[in-house]
Parts: C-alpha cells; sequence; structure tokens
C-alpha cells in the first residue's frame, strides 16, 4: 500500500457535481469523503452508522426534528445513527465525510441523489 499525502483543496478543484461524495482515504473501514453540496438534499437517517460532517469552506444547516445546526468553516458535527438529518446550503458549500464504509449518503432513503458506488479520486 502506498502512503501518499493528500491534498484537499486539489481534489475538490478535480469535480463540480453536487451531493455526490468521493473517497479520498480510507482507515480501519471508516471512509474519508469529500463532496460539494449545494441546495436542499433529503431528510435521511442511517440505521446502523453514525456521520462526520466537517466544513472546509463554506456553510452548511443540517435540519434536524427539533433544530437546525449551522456550521462554518472550521467546524464539525457528528450525527448520530439514527437521527433524521436534512443538509442544505444556499450557496456552494466544500464538506468532508468521515463515516463507515456501508454508509450509503441516502441513509434509509432510495432516490436519484443515492449514491451507492462512490467514486475515488
Amino acid at each position: 500500500m502506498e502512503i501518499k499525502k493528500i491534498n484537499i483543496t486539489h481534489k475538490f478543484s478535480s469535480f463540480d457535481d453536487y451531493w455526490s461524495p468521493k473517497i479520498v482515504g480510507e482507515l480501519n473501514n471508516q471512509l474519508v469523503k469529500l463532496a460539494k453540496f449545494k441546495g436542499e438534499f433529503v431528510m435521511h437517517h442511517h440505521e446502523n452508522e453514525d456521520e462526520l460532517f466537517y466544513v472546509i469552506d463554506g456553510e452548511l444547516y443540517i435540519e434536524l426534528n427539533n433544530k437546525t445546526l449551522y456550521l462554518q468553516a472550521g467546524e464539525f458535527v457528528v450525527i448520530p445513527k439514527g437521527v433524521s438529518h436534512k443538509p442544505y446550503a444556499p450557496e456552494e458549500v466544500h464538506v468532508l465525510l468521515f463515516e463507515p464504509a456501508a454508509t450509503l449518503n441516502t441513509g434509509n432513503v432510495n432516490n436519484s441523489l443515492t449514491v451507492s458506488d462512490p467514486n475515488t479520486i
């Protein structure tokens, strides 16, 4: 296995699509993913997986059942398994995700935004 550094800025510049996470690393059966978000996503939950959202650039909102979280660059939140959440971003936001390899981006919902086999970049 080759050990190499990852330049997050370079990786973000290599794609333009929204809501389509890209794998940039793996450790202990956990994936490190990068994604660009803009607009509305879908309310969903992950039955068995916690999910970390770390904002690299921009602003991210995550709607929960009882409140809305607001995250800016340099902030992160862990959404525990079973908690319904809906990310949205009025403007483009760059997000690093850290989650188990089995995590489906739309969780318990299967729709046009579901990415069942994310690309590695």
